[in-house]
Formats: structure tokens, C-alpha cells, sequence
């Protein structure tokens, strides 16, 4: 009976069961993978695309007001630094001056201080002039003293602009550092956004009013907007008005993290460049140019006023009139006029 049982199957073993193992869960991967159906993300509407891009678009804002942020103080930085490095080499032309002058006197001493002083009274055919000369030595000994103490004086100034220089450089240095992750995470969250709008069809894209590309004066949007005197309300005051004008004189522009004009602008830089043109001075940022000026409530709104949207104050836009703005969005929509419910909005500023 033992001769003609069935042999049992030898189990797979050692190197044999790893590569069949390995090949199986290849050829998994390569089916469920390369065809996009295994660890892809689950197929999106356009709707639900749009929703991911403009939640993308918001986040790169953020950090694009925080890049500007950074960049303003980068640059300040650097202006003090090179402030401090001006006053100490202006310091240390004086203080060549004074040491230069010191090792002339201190030679002419050397040179003539080989008596005693009685012992060249002594010698002297003229005791009298002698005696105003030394004099006149003893006044010129005091103020070498003084000439001493403020080259001292000038040595110690020159080390503190030099430790406040190192405390700018490394300062600047920190926010460069900033500066560089800011930019990575702007760039890192606009190509997926790109990313995902080409999943799009033109069609789809153009329902949406989004596109995966910078828009441009050519765009037409000019055409289409209405003008400033249309607005039912008028500017508070002249500087106001030429704020708004310069605004509209932008509708088409493309938007561009970062810039601030003349013919591409984020969304802090149009408020900026507009308010620039009207002669005010304002910050760089949204989280500063909401406190530029008085806050207004909704109801309060002109057109001038600076509208801020989302809880963390990172976009802004300039009102014009009729529950309207013109705000530079984001990379998929140039300068435009826009509905202020168009974002969750959080509060306005009066600067003029």
C-alpha cells in the first residue's frame, strides 16, 4: 500500500519561494499600478478637482504672504547690515587718522626725549624759552592723553557696529533660510494644482473659469468689466480714487507670486502697487496691510477700501463699489473684478 500512496508535493523553498514571491507582487503591481486603478487617487469630478485646486491656490497664498513677509525682512536686514558695514568704515578712516597722527608724535618723542628735562634746562642757553617750551610739551602730553583716550574710544565703537553686523548677518541669513522653504512650499503646491487641472479638458476648464497656465492681458477680461465711474458709490477722497483707477488700469494681468507690478501682481503686491501710485505708503504683507489704517465694518465699505478674506487674513483685494473687488487671485485667473463673497471674508481697512 506504501509503494503506490501518492508522494507528497515538496514546498517551495529558500531562493525559489523569495523570486516567485517577488515576480507575483511585481506582476500585482504592475497591474493594479501602471494602469492607474491600484494606488492611484479614486477618479475626481471637475467640481471636486476645482475644489482641490482652489484649496491648493490658498494654501500656496498663504505662504506666499508669508515669502513676502520674509523677503521684507530679508531686505532690511540686508539694508542695516550694509549701514552698520558703512559706519564702520567711516570709523575706521577716522581711526587711521588718529593712529597716524599718534605714531608721529610718539616718533618726535622718541627722537627727542634722550635728556632729562633738568639736565637740558641746564643746557639750555635760554632757561626762559625753555621753560615756555616745556610748557607747551606738557599741554601737547594732555592731549595726546585725549587723542589716546578716543582712539580707544574709536576701537571700542567699531566692535559694537561690527558685533551688530554679525547680529544683521545672521539674521539675514535666517531669513533667506525662510525665504528658500517658502518658496518650496509655494512651487510644491502650485504644480499639483497644475497637476490636477490637466486631468481637465479644455471644456471643463474654461466652465470652470480656471486654467493650468498664467492668464494674460489676452485674455479679453479687459473688454468685458465694467468701468470705474459705473460703481454707485464714489472714493472717500482723491487718493482712494486714483487707487482704484490704477486697479482697473491692471484688470488682465497675470497673477505672479511675489510680484508687485508693473504688469504681473499676488494679491497683496496689486494693493500695494495701487496704493504706491496714489502716494501712500503700505506694507508688503496682508497680515500688515490689514492694520495700515482704521478698520470699517461691511456696511461701511468704499471704494479704496482694503477687503481681507479667509481666518488667517491671506488674500486682499481693493472694493470698488456695488459688493464688488478687484483682486489678483491666484495663477489660474488674471487681475479681475470679483464679488466679495467670492471668499470668506474676513474684515476691511480704510488707509486713506
Amino acid at each position: 500500500m506504501a509503494a503506490h500512496r501518492k508522494p507528497r508535493q515538496r514546498a517551495l523553498g529558500g531562493g525559489k519561494a523569495r523570486t516567485a514571491a517577488t515576480i507575483a507582487l511585481a506582476g500585482a503591481a504592475t497591474a493594479t499600478g501602471f494602469d492607474g486603478t491600484g494606488h492611484a487617487d479614486p477618479q475626481l469630478t471637475p467640481g471636486q478637482v476645482k475644489a482641490e485646486v482652489d484649496k491648493l491656490y490658498q494654501q500656496a497664498e498663504v505662504a506666499t504672504e508669508k515669502y513676502n513677509g520674509a523677503k521684507e525682512q530679508a531686505e532690511a536686514a540686508r539694508q542695516r547690515l550694509k549701514d552698520l558695514q558703512d559706519q564702520a568704515a567711516r570709523k575706521e578712516e577716522r581711526l587711521n587718522s588718529s593712529r597716524e597722527a599718534l605714531g608721529s608724535v610718539a616718533a618726535a618723542q622718541y627722537r627727542a626725549g634722550g635728556l632729562d628735562p633738568a639736565v637740558r634746562l641746564a643746557l639750555s642757553d635760554d632757561p626762559d624759552r625753555y621753560l615756555e617750551n616745556a610748557e607747551l610739551v606738557e599741554r601737547a602730553g594732555n592731549r595726546q592723553h585725549a587723542a589716546v583716550a578716543g582712539v580707544r574710544k574709536q576701537l571700542r565703537e567699531i566692535e559694537q557696529l561690527r558685533g551688530a553686523a554679525r547680529i544683521e548677518l545672521t539674521s539675514l541669513r535666517s531669513r533667506q533660510t525662510e525665504l528658500e522653504r517658502h518658496k518650496k512650499t509655494i512651487t510644491g503646491q502650485l504644480g499639483s494644482a497644475r497637476q490636477l487641472l490637466s486631468r481637465l479638458t479644455p471644456q471643463e476648464r474654461s466652465r470652470l473659469g480656471v486654467s493650468p497656465e498664467r492668464a494674460s492681458r489676452s485674455t479679453g477680461a479687459r473688454d468685458t468689466l465694467a468701468a470705474p465711474g459705473s460703481t454707485s458709490t464714489q472714493a472717500p477722497g482723491s487718493r482712494a480714487s486714483a487707487a482704484v483707477s490704477y486697479a482697473y488700469q491692471k484688470l488682465g494681468s497675470p497673477y505672479v507670486w511675489g510680484a508687485t507690478g508693473p504688469n504681473a501682481f499676488d494679491c497683496s503686491g496689486l494693493v500695494q502697487a495701487a496704493y504706491r501710485a496714489a502716494g501712500v505708503s503700505l506694507p508688503r504683507t496682508t497680515y500688515s496691510q490689514i492694520a495700515a489704517g482704521r478698520r470699517v465694518s461691511r456696511s461701511e465699505l468704499l471704494p479704496g477700501d482694503l477687503v481681507f478674506f479667509y481666518a488667517g487674513i491671506s488674500h486682499v483685494g481693493i472694493y470698488v463699489g456695488n459688493g464688488r473687488m478687484i483682486h489678483a487671485p491666484n495663477p489660474s485667473a488674471p487681475v479681475r473684478v470679483a464679488p466679495l463673497d467670492e471668499m470668506p471674508y474676513a474684515g476691511a481697512t480704510r488707509v486713506v
